[in-house]
């Protein structure tokens, strides 16, 4: 049984509602830990509070699969996902955020993303590959999903190398050694 959701044409199954409300959970408490990981407190606290707007949560609620993302089925539903434009436009841990108009080739350009945003991206991007992957999940993960993207994405080239770095470096040395190497990063960066 679905339930209307007034003023949004949105059908959603209740079960399929709080499937999602758990995947979300899920999501950012592992995303937490690895921004603790890290030393990006904030970043971990605050990680993906725009999942929970009405716009995120209730089309991702209707298009829950449990598999994958659900703004994958509202753009196989819609051709675009609303969902999605919302989520990135309001996260600086996307590098789809971090894109402008350059006023010299009148064409919108990947900006280089700060050194923090960096390092929640790839503590999102372990975190997905954990909960969408489940047990067959491993360290390298991450990195293929990247690969996946490669010559598609419009990520500035320094964000894209250090985001490959990172996770070339998980899969080949592990979270602890990886997690060690961002602390020792973010400090210098400080300096």
């Amino acid at each position: 049984m679905k339930i209307r959701i007034p003023m949004t044409g949105l059908d959603i199954d209740p079960k399929m509602f709080m499937k999602h409300l758990n995947t979300v959970n899920r999501h950012r408490a592992l995303v937490c830990l690895h921004c603790f990981r890290a030393g990006i407190y904030w970043q971990g606290l605050t990680h993906d509070l725009s999942k929970f707007t009405p716009e995120e949560f209730l089309v991702s609620a209707s298009m829950y699969q449990g598999s994958r993302s659900p703004n994958e089925g509202e753009r196989e539903d819609k051709g675009y996902s609303s969902a999605w434009m919302h989520h990135k436009g309001h996260n600086k841990h996307h590098f789809e955020y971090w894109t402008d108009y350059d006023p010299k080739t009148r064409l919108m350009s990947p900006v280089k993303m700060p050194l923090i945003y960096v390092i929640e991206m790839f503590c999102d991007r372990v975190a997905a590959s954990k909960v969408y992957m489940g047990d067959k999940y491993n360290d390298g993960c991450p990195l293929e999903y990247f690969d996946k993207g490669r010559g598609t994405r419009m990520i500035h080239p320094v964000t894209s190398k250090l985001l490959e770095k990172l996770l070339t470096m998980l899969r080949d040395e592990g979270e602890e050694k990886t997690f060690a190497y961002i602390r020792r990063l973010l400090k210098s960066a400080v300096k």
